[in-house]
């Protein structure tokens, strides 16, 4: 594939095929199928701009969003993702308590203001302050005269007021700090980080004219927002999340608690896109949840597509059976070869304003470049990111080697588990016929360095590329 076509003033002819026309038979491609010729280098690699939008309203500093599987993405894929300024999706496998608790540990991870901080009354025990500590990772706690946010703030108890008291039934009122530094509510956030900053205190409550507890500030957010520049967050200032859903009936509960939760990003978790499920579900959030941003799929044709944009979807997800651990289009004998696939679906979708995900058969630097430079607006990773310190599940060693345990949510074990069998039609079968395997990835130690490596290896291929 060339990326420009035109002979030159001297008609040399020009090696290769352009997108239209590599694409325009009815052969499909993956991505191993063709390699791209060099352009003309125009600008150099620290020049290459990542931002992107990844539905019609959110938009990231990295083209990466993390798969919604249970070998892949809970809340600590999620919170780094975010914080390297890609996205993650949490998976449903689970039920609808433990999915939003995940999603609640990323909404509460980073804050700006704080708006639902742990309190407690000033009867209550240092064993409670101890509960939140281990079980949330808060180590200081607002103490109002109700327990509760809106109650009249009393004191505030941190570690270093209670780390060597030994009974822990003490109640927090004979060891609460009283004597605090507040900030008036309506103060903006710039504002109230200055107090923070200048008082050299780690948290900082925001109270009303009444002395009432409105919100929480903390230097960790502080030193958060320094250390990753390019979070992705919401107005809100907090980090960015997306939630998985699939599309039966009790899923619209699912739906409501996750936004309730604070999910921004809704992804319709289905094999085959194009149903009348699919279409109920996302008519349904766009009218009863007009601010969340709905991903449909997968789809792999512009039929698809085209019925999906129609219903309302704010991004599509593009891919059928081309994941490393997926065998869909095996047993099923439906699907598309993915760099087919995403061509055909980016330009139609580009047209209505749609962006798209390539979900699937992205195993290296280089086809991260190949899926952006067929239309692309970012890559979901599954295998990628599943052998990395955050993917949930422990490492284990054979023959030598350091492993964690992958699977496609179409695996027996998957279905077995939870709710991924709605994904592929089998809720109610008999007898379940499997789209997808169980395996194992290397350690790729943590997304710390493994972001940065991703985002900053493809980079040097678009300008040799000369898009």
């Amino acid at each position: 594939m060339c990326p420009a076509m035109r002979p030159d003033e001297d008609d040399v002819p020009l090696d290769g095929m352009s997108g239209d026309e590599l694409f325009s038979g009815r052969d499909g491609y993956t991505y191993s199928d063709y390699i791209i010729l060099p352009g003309h280098i125009t600008f150099d690699a620290q020049d290459v701009t990542l931002d992107t939008y990844v539905t019609r309203k959110v938009k990231l500093h990295l083209p990466f969003v993390s798969s919604p599987m249970d070998t892949v993405t809970e809340s600590q894929m999620a919170i780094h993702m975010a914080l390297y300024g890609g996205l993650g999706i949490i998976h449903c496998n689970n039920t609808m308590e433990e999915q939003c608790a995940e999603v609640r540990k990323v909404k509460r991870f980073e804050n700006g203001f704080i708006l639902d901080p742990f309190c407690l009354p000033p009867t209550a025990t240092l064993a409670e302050v101890d509960a939140i500590k281990h079980k949330h990772g808060f180590s200081g706690v607002p103490i109002t005269d109700s327990g509760k946010l809106g109650g009249k703030l009393l004191g505030f108890v941190a570690t270093r007021d209670h780390d060597f008291v030994k009974d822990r039934s003490t109640v927090v009122k004979e060891v609460m700090t009283q004597q605090l530094v507040t900030a008036p509510e309506g103060c903006s956030l710039e504002q109230a980080n200055k107090i923070l900053t200048d008082s050299k205190k780690g948290k900082l409550p925001v109270v009303n004219k009444s002395g009432e507890l409105v919100a929480l500030i903390s230097r960790r957010d502080l030193r958060k927002n320094r250390d990753y520049p390019h979070a992705s967050k919401g107005a809100s200032k907090r980090l960015l999340v997306g939630a998985s859903i699939h599309t039966r009936p009790e899923d619209k509960t699912r739906v409501a608690m996750l936004v309730e939760a604070g999910v921004d990003v809704v992804v319709i978790d289905s094999s085959q896109g194009n149903s009348r499920y699919q279409e109920e579900m996302v008519k349904h959030i766009k009218a009863t949840h007009p601010d969340v941003q709905v991903v449909g799929g997968n789809v792999v044709c512009v039929s698809q597509a085209k019925n999906l944009i129609a219903w309302g979807v704010d991004a599509l997800r593009i891919g059928m059976g081309s994941g490393s651990i997926c065998t869909t289009q095996e047993v099923m004998a439906v699907g598309r070869p993915q760099a087919t696939a995403v061509y055909h679906v980016c330009k139609y979708a580009r047209k209505h304003g749609v962006p798209c995900w390539a979900d699937g058969g992205i195993s290296n630097v280089g086809k991260i470049s190949k899926a952006l430079a067929c239309g692309a607006s970012a890559v979901m990773m599954g295998s990628m990111l599943a052998g990395t310190d955050e993917a949930p599940g422990e490492y284990f060693y054979k023959d030598g080697v350091r492993l964690k345990t992958y699977r496609g949510m179409g695996s027996i074990d998957a279905m077995s588990k939870g709710t991924s069998a709605d994904r592929y039609f089998s809720t109610d079968a008999a007898v379940r016929v499997a789209q997808g395997v169980s395996g194992a990835v290397a350690d790729k130690g943590s997304l710390k360095r493994y972001l940065p490596y991703l985002s900053t290896g493809f980079c040097p291929s678009l300008p040799g590329m000369g898009l």
